[in-house]
């Protein structure tokens, strides 16, 4: 999935509001974790995680292993906050065409 930058913006608008919905405690990703951002996912299409990572290595490592693992879309990374998209069967979020 190749999102444009008009539709990362849309997605970046609708997300602004939204309040993580996954913490990363200080296990960091396991398999619960995972599980759970991908009920979220298919729940809700756009999500915020929390990433705890003191170290920016880390943190990246993580957030490739979680965008490889789920099939989502990167939206965007703020600080400590990671917006994922990934449509559902549904389609509960309508964006814009490329």
């Amino acid at each position: 999935m190749n999102l444009s930058t008009k539709q990362k913006q849309h997605l970046k608008g609708l997300a602004h509001h939204l309040k993580p919905v996954v913490l990363m405690g200080a296990n960091g990703l396991t398999e619960a974790v995972l599980a759970e951002i991908e009920i979220a996912l298919d729940h809700h299409e756009l999500i915020k995680v929390k990433v705890v990572s003191e170290d920016r290595e880390t943190k990246q490592l993580i957030i490739d292993a979680i965008i490889r693992e789920t099939g989502a879309e990167k939206i965007q990374t703020i600080g400590k906050v990671l917006v994922l998209y990934r449509p559902s069967e549904q389609r509960r979020i309508e964006i814009p065409r490329k």
